[in-house]
């Protein structure tokens, strides 16, 4: 039988509290070892899982330079009127480093300032836009922390919204990488990260923007994201590359050759990971019979399940439900989990979701069916 309608069949054969598959991704696998790379900090995750792919002192304290950006950028969609005009500031104007060239009294909107943050890593763009959503530097970059916390980055503070060195400015790659994979959940972010270059007339701007991040030009499947430099961070870049329809972050930091050491950890990950669709959004898992109706739901996922699964392992997944159900149940109410193990290994879990809702029977037809 393919593997495809295997998988199919034992998903939808409901036979006990626990369904249960075991694929073996490839009998063959590559003898691949992981690169040494020239970085004092690197991670690669896939940014659905969070799955690590590769990491060198991931979880060491450093400074991070341009890329705080990616967290001033994700803070500014969210919370920002992209279309508001801001009027460049004295202080905005007159900021040190890299720079798009705003004047004073300029008006820009927040959206081409997001654009000249991301594409020309503007410092310029990164005071106006803390201070056009937040009123000044200082309570912008509250915010920033605030949202950090609220996200999971647990080993990140912030000073500045653009990431000049500061004493108590502060990342981890790997809080980086889940900075990334946050702010990429966002199309409009992957919108601005992925061009190459901005015409001024077709999107109303007020100059043109070219992307400064070679990584574009230089790996066919990347889609962003930011560079950065500082003498304390040295040479950073995060890195969004899609792989099979899942987008992988790395990020190098303190790397001298950031581009070349960039593609030597993809490479890695083309020949040590295959990307496997497990289930797809909205597919049925498994059918539950809701007591005392003995009307049924199904469970579903809410979104694609995509995996890094390393090439000659075997790939279990697992669907767990609790033995008995009562109704009411409401729909998209979690019910059961996905559990997905590679080498008796967990690596990922997601809940699963009722299709549809089953509601409590009442009065003379509740008691006909219980004396029948």
């Amino acid at each position: 039988m393919h593997v495809k309608n295997y998988i199919n069949f034992l998903l939808a054969f409901i036979v006990s509290f626990t369904s249960f598959f075991c694929v073996n991704v490839n009998a063959e696998p590559e003898n691949v070892k992981p690169p040494y790379i020239e970085a004092r900090n690197a991670i690669a995750i896939d940014a659905k899982t969070n799955r690590v792919l590769y990491e060198k002192n991931a979880h060491i304290l450093t400074p991070m330079a341009s890329t705080t950006k990616i967290v001033t950028a994700l803070v500014a969609l969210k919370y920002g009127d992209l279309n508001k005009k801001v009027t460049i500031s004295a202080k905005a104007a007159n900021i040190r480093g890299s720079v798009v060239g705003y004047k004073k009294g300029e008006e820009i909107s927040l959206r081409e300032l997001i654009y000249g943050l991301m594409l020309r890593s503007g410092n310029d763009a990164a005071i106006a836009i803390a201070e056009g959503i937040s009123g000044s530097v200082e309570q912008f970059v509250q915010l920033m922390n605030e949202y950090a916390t609220e996200i999971g980055l647990v080993d990140t503070h912030f000073e500045s919204p653009h990431g000049l060195d500061s004493s108590m400015h502060y990342t981890t790659a790997y809080d980086l990488a889940l900075a990334t994979a946050k702010a990429k959940e966002i199309k409009e972010f992957n919108e601005i990260v992925s061009v190459k270059d901005v015409d001024a007339a077709a999107k109303g701007f007020s100059r043109g923007y070219h992307n400064i991040n070679k990584i574009l030009w230089q790996i066919p499947e990347a889609n962003g994201v930011k560079t950065g430099y500082t003498g304390q961070a040295g040479k950073c870049l995060v890195t969004s590359v899609n792989k099979g329809g899942s987008d992988i972050i790395i990020v190098v930091i303190n790397c001298p050759q950031r581009w070349r050491e960039t593609k030597k950890i993809n490479e890695f990950i083309s020949k040590t990971y295959d990307f496997k669709l497990v289930i797809k959004k909205g597919e049925i898992v498994k059918s539950l019979c809701i007591l005392p109706t003995k009307k049924t739901t199904n469970l579903v996922a809410k979104e694609d399940i995509r995996i890094p699964i390393k090439k000659g392992s075997a790939m279990d997944v697992q669907i767990k439900t609790p033995k008995d159900i009562e109704a009411p149940i409401y729909k998209d109410e979690k019910v059961g989990t996905i559990n997905i193990y590679e080498d008796n290994d967990l690596i990922y879990t997601s809940p699963l979701c009722t299709e549809n809702e089953v509601l409590k029977e009442k009065g003379i037809k509740k008691w006909y069916k219980f004396f029948k």
